[in-house]
């Protein structure tokens, strides 16, 4: 019914590291050159956990956009905007607030989950309660059909699909809509209105899932059907209403393998990071300062690559035989940690070398960026305020 669309975004509360681009960057990368794609810096998401020092975002947020930037994202192939300059996304979080039950925010696992790792915060806010409900209205927004996640965050994307339909079936009768419905039905023509009123039937009393991607491939490629007629006659096929905020899929993404400096999660609070555009001679630096398998005292005793967080660098980074040089030479004590770090800083340093070369124009020229988020917040303005009218005239507050 609406076009395939993927919707994602970051919250700006410190520097990107090399955890963001091995978790999420090179996802979007992939995925920007496959399907249209709205990629937004969430600073007002941001302030769910720094509302009492905002001063981080803004820089951070300039500093982010550089960063995607230089990993990869091309802005010719996806748009790029702000969360706080499209202003249509307060507005349905507010409107949706209205209808969406308390209890389905309260049992959202990272809620409590994050609540007990950032105890040192007061999150006893609704900002910090309603966040997912605002990451709702985010996505629902753009009609988006894909939102690329890891596991951890399947659950949020579920509560989407929930307040989307919650707010379809509350909203989404429109006055004589089987009668409007059955009217476009015909607007098929005689062969395909009957197919479409076979296929409706099998799902509905037969519950055929298989006769209902049947009957959607076929709106699908009905052209002379108009926009409004499509939205009822998928409804209509589903037994609910017309559909205004489409339901979500997880697009599950790969998690990041690469850990901190320290084994533990790459986070800048933690001190463990390196920098997406870190200098040569700092990550040099942090590799070879890395801790190693406590085990290797001296150069002559033998390690367990397994215990070192070294490898995990390495199952990252190398290729099988540089793999097993160091498992080969770790265990036997054949060669050194200083030895088996090089491979690591050589691959890193590589990695950051082009992300250097494209960050340098927008470094030089800030204004370069500036326009493209201009450009960005502006398509995401019209995509946003086209589902805005509809979500106004369906809950009667168009006036117009």
């Amino acid at each position: 019914m609406y076009p395939d669309r993927v919707v994602s975004g970051m919250r700006p509360t410190g520097t990107m590291h090399l955890g963001h681009y091995h978790g999420a960057l090179k996802n979007w990368i992939r995925m920007q050159a496959e399907q249209p794609c709205l990629f937004f810096v969430a600073d007002w998401h941001a302030l769910t956990t720094h509302y009492d020092d905002p001063s981080i975002i803004e820089k951070s947020t300039w500093d982010m956009l550089v960063d995607w930037l230089a990993a990869g994202i091309d802005p010719t192939q996806a748009t790029l905007f702000i969360q706080s300059r499209v202003p249509e996304h307060a507005e349905l979080h507010l409107l949706l607030s209205m209808a969406t039950p308390l209890g389905w925010l309260e049992r959202v696992p990272t809620y409590k989950d994050q609540i007990e790792n950032l105890s040192n915060r007061d999150l006893a806010t609704y900002g910090f309660l309603g966040y997912p409900l605002l990451q709702a209205a985010d996505v629902l927004i753009y009609r988006a059909s894909e939102v690329p996640v890891g596991e951890d965050q399947v659950p949020h994307i579920e509560m989407m699909r929930e307040i989307a339909r919650r707010f379809n079936h509350l909203y989404g009768k429109e006055p004589g809509f089987e009668q409007k419905a059955q009217e476009a039905v015909k607007k098929l023509g005689s062969k395909r209105a009957k197919l479409y009123n076979e296929l409706r039937t099998a799902y509905q009393q037969e519950g055929q899932d298989d006769a209902l991607e049947q009957a959607k491939a076929m709106l699908d490629d009905a052209q002379s059907l108009s926009m409004i007629d499509r939205e009822r006659l998928f409804g209509y096929l589903e037994g609910s209403r017309k559909i205004i905020l489409v339901e979500p899929q997880a697009k599950l993404t790969e998690a990041s393998r690469l850990p901190g400096l320290d084994g533990r999660k790459m986070s800048k609070s933690y001190g463990n990071s390196i920098a997406l555009r870190e200098d040569k001679d700092v990550v040099t630096k942090k590799i070879r300062t890395m801790p190693t398998d406590p085990a290797r005292v001296r150069r002559t005793d033998a390690g367990e690559p397994e215990r070192c967080p070294v490898w995990q660098f390495h199952v990252v980074y190398s290729d099988q035989p540089t793999q097993e040089w160091v498992q080969k030479g770790c265990r036997s004590a054949g060669i050194g940690c200083i030895e088996c770090k090089q491979p690591v800083i050589d691959a890193i340093v590589k990695e950051q070398e082009p992300m250097h070369e494209r960050a340098q124009p927008y470094l030089d020229d800030p204004s370069l960026v500036r326009a493209i988020v201009a450009d960005g917040c502006e398509t995401a303005r019209k995509l946003a305020q086209e589902t805005m009218r509809d979500v106004r005239e369906a809950m009667g507050l168009s006036y117009s």
